[in-house]
């Protein structure tokens, strides 16, 4: 697998300064759960999964999750856990390299029983996804996981999904993060990456952001991820990666703000891109893929096909990241100090930014360096064809 490896390679190259790495679903924990991207969710009980997995990955999709939780209804669970053990065999029949896949279950023992049922085909899963995670319920999940994988003989992962009420109330936020922090921490080599569960957020106080707010504009769900952040998703090596939210619209609905998308970078031909991004909310999403990465998210949960190409785009390291990051991170300056950036716009310390540039040369790896005059509109535009 490679990001944009479906744009064709004389294309790359004029795209970037430093192209994607290719990497597979046994590479570093570290390098996948920066690899993961635009996550896209399907359900399990798409009749034609296998065809749609093929399909979107494609398209550069990297990363899936099957989903046999909120996304079905309850009676169509048995339907769903049939349907994706077909399905998988289909896929292992066809030989061809995989996004990374993932199941989101239920309850603790459709790990064991769905690793089984899989049989050979169990070596295209790269783990589960585990709902309304607490220490409480957390623990017999990663017990199961634990299980499962020492009974196929296959690595699997754990996604835990943050989207408890206790998490959320602020009476037991402090004691539910801490939870959270004592399990993940406990089985750290089998956690890939923490995702939020704003829709659930959202849902205990009866809310729903409209396509021109960004989940940040929420401030009860701002408030939630900023103390996860803070808890579960340090740079001092304690950490773990934190994705950004579900963005939840893609079709135009009735807009009462004016678009945020700038015309200046939209020049000439690139006025049709800003115009239909604008139409579908792309502007929303674009805005709070930009916001998830300020308050210390990586990649996204998506909904949608239309919506990882964009969370993509800007998951690429722009040339003047990539130039700051390598003069931090130049051994010579062990020792500390700021300087003037290469661009002559900022201040460069040290010593501040080091976890920074860390950061952004392993999303440099994975998601390349653009070319110096290349921006956002180049690669979208290029990502989208």
């Amino acid at each position: 697998m490679r990001h944009f490896g479906h744009v064709p390679p004389e294309v790359r190259e004029g795209l970037f300064h430093r192209q994607p790495v290719e990497f597979t679903a046994d590479s570093p924990s570290r390098t996948l759960a920066v690899a993961l991207g635009a996550t896209l969710y399907s359900p399990a009980t798409r009749p034609r999964l296998c065809d749609d997995v093929l399909k979107q990955a494609s398209r550069g999709v990297v990363s899936m999750v099957l989903c046999l939780e909120d996304s079905i209804d309850d009676t169509e669970v048995t339907e769903a856990e049939e349907n994706l053990v077909r399905q998988f065999v289909d896929l292992d029949a066809h030989g061809r390299d995989l996004p990374l896949l993932f199941i989101r279950v239920r309850e603790p023992e459709q790990i064991s029983d769905l690793a089984a049922r899989l049989g050979p085909a169990v070596r295209h899963l790269s783990g589960f996804v585990l709902p309304k995670f607490t220490e409480e319920r957390g623990v017999p999940f990663l017990e199961a996981l634990a299980a499962a994988e020492s009974a196929c003989g296959h690595r699997l992962y754990a996604m835990p999904v943050l989207e408890s009420p206790e998490l959320l109330h602020l009476e037991s936020r402090v004691e539910t993060l801490g939870g959270i922090r004592r399990t993940v921490d406990k089985y750290r080599d089998r956690v890939l990456a923490l995702r939020l569960g704003v829709t659930d957020f959202c849902s205990a106080y009866g809310l729903r952001r409209a396509p021109d707010m960004t989940a940040y504009d929420v401030r009860i769900v701002a408030s939630v991820i900023a103390d996860v952040v803070n808890t579960l998703g340090r740079a001092d090596g304690t950490g773990f990666t934190v994705t950004g939210p579900v963005w939840e619209y893609f079709r135009v609905q009735e807009r009462m703000f004016k678009p945020q998308l700038r015309r200046s970078p939209f020049t000439g031909r690139a006025e049709e891109l800003r115009t239909a991004l604008i139409e579908h909310d792309m502007d929303g999403l674009l805005r709070e893929v930009e916001l998830d990465r300020a308050n210390g998210l990586q990649g996204k949960t998506c909904i949608h096909p239309s919506h990882v190409t964009p969370v993509h785009v800007l998951s690429v390291v722009s040339h003047e990241e990539f130039t700051d990051a390598v003069d931090i991170l130049r051994p010579e300056r062990d020792g500390g100090g700021v300087m003037r950036s290469a661009y002559t716009n900022k201040m460069n310390e040290v010593k501040p930014h080091r976890a920074w540039a860390e950061r952004t040369m392993l999303r440099a790896e994975v998601f390349g360096v653009a070319r110096e005059d290349v921006s956002f509109v180049e690669l979208l535009a290029a990502g989208l064809t």
